[in-house]
């Protein structure tokens, strides 16, 4: 202990005495380490978004439609699957729906619309024209106000339930419940605000209102053909089941023969896991590959520094020798120097990776949070790299002949 505390005071005192070489090799490090931090946040804060986003949609749900991209590109035989495959009919929902391993059935379409109240207009506004159920696969609240009812939902009525977001624009402090807005110039009443969960990226800031889905095509323009569900099984009912009964019944109402293909798809949320790993892949290599080019700076400079180190200090060495010291306290010595110049550099770059993932989290959607695992990771490796671009000098340091290192000038 004696050892690292004078071998971590020496090195602070080179740090107060030379400073602007300490500082290119402290900036290598530093640099390296805050690039492990940012990315590590950015990894872990995108994957807590996915995993957010799945957790409001349950665990066993699945999605059918037309066409999930990236499904069927490496087909040579089907290379745009999408244009000949037949849509998804509200039909086919309501027979999924009445399987006896299916809970409920959640239709979705989208388009955009212009919406006015009391002369003020807000143009190309999401709308969403879903059925009942929506909520239980939204997450969130509905508060004040309440989704509209099933009854609602089959007579086509003109209501909607609007987000918090165009809530606030629209209202402000007033009170939206029972409120009639204008959405492509036809009247709905708002009867509740949805308050939706925090989501990846920020998409829950943007202005959304959801309607009955059969209102929705009765009266708005959106493009035809592109309606998907969301398939939610009923809890005693496993994922794998759900699905295979579904894709029997869909083949079905298809009439497609044995050994066709399937003209529709039906994705789990294993797919977005899959997807998630393969983004957070890219990202661990770009940023291993960024750090190590920093600490290979921070590295060299460690080289550098220490053997100016060694050459200024030789005749110190020479007495400590003379006095009895080993080849490995002397090294010892000098390694713990070096570590503790990289560790100076790893808690700079700490402290400025953890200041971007707090700008990002708290200005800008991305969802980014520093893990302890990235913390961790970053000072080891910046005491790992001083340790080891440390052993040369400290080994030629060992080395010294103690008569030759007294006669230095």
């Amino acid at each position: 202990m004696t050892g690292l505390s004078e071998g971590v005071g020496i090195a602070l005192t080179s740090l107060r005495a030379h400073k602007m070489r300490a500082a290119l090799t402290i900036l290598g490090v530093a640099i390296g380490v805050t690039v492990v931090m940012v990315i590590g946040a950015l990894i872990s804060g995108f994957n807590k978004g996915i995993s957010d986003m799945l957790a409001s949609l349950g665990p066993k749900t699945f999605w059918v439609g037309r066409y999930w991209g990236g499904q069927n590109d490496q087909d040579p035989e089907d290379p745009d699957p999408w244009r000949r495959r037949p849509a998804i009919t509200v039909e086919e929902a309501d027979r999924l729906a009445r399987l006896p391993t299916i809970a409920f059935v959640v239709v979705d379409e989208w388009t955009s619309a212009d919406i006015e109240f009391e002369g003020r207009r807000f143009a190309a506004t999401s709308i969403r024209g879903r059925n009942a159920d929506w909520p239980n696969i939204e997450g969130g609240q509905i508060e004040p106000g309440r989704s509209f009812s099933h009854l609602e939902d089959a007579a086509n009525a003109h209501v909607v339930v609007i987000n918090s977001k165009l809530a606030e624009n629209l209202f402000g402090q007033r009170d939206p419940i029972n409120r009639r807005i204008k959405i492509s110039g036809l009247p709905y009443e708002v009867v509740g605000v949805f308050n939706p969960p925090p989501r990846l990226f920020g998409d829950d800031d943007q202005p959304t209102v959801m309607m009955p889905h059969g209102t929705f095509q009765k009266d708005l323009q959106y493009w035809p053909g592109w309606m998907d569900m969301f398939v939610v099984p009923h809890d005693s009912v496993s994922l794998e089941r759900a699905m295979d009964d579904v894709t029997i019944a869909m083949r079905a109402m298809r009439g497609l023969r044995p050994g066709q293909k399937n003209n529709f798809d039906a994705v789990s949320q294993e797919v977005y896991v899959q997807a998630v790993n393969s983004f957070t892949k890219v990202a661990r290599m770009l940023m291993w590959a960024l750090s190590f080019v920093g600490l290979m700076v921070g590295g060299i400079g460690v080289i550098a520094i220490m053997m100016i180190s060694v050459t200024e200090r030789t005749r110190e060495i020479g007495v400590r020798k003379a006095l009895g010291a080993l080849r490995r306290e002397i090294m010892w010595q000098f390694l713990v120097e070096a570590a503790t110049l990289t560790l100076v550099g790893g808690f700079i770059g700490m402290a400025v990776g953890w200041g971007i993932a707090i700008v990002l989290h708290n200005f800008t959607p991305v969802p980014a949070y520093v893990p302890l695992g990235s913390i961790i990771t970053a000072l080891t490796a910046a005491a790992v790299t001083g340790v080891l671009f440390g052993i040369y000098p400290a080994s030629r340091a060992a080395r010294l002949d103690p008569v030759e290192a007294l006669r230095y000038e």
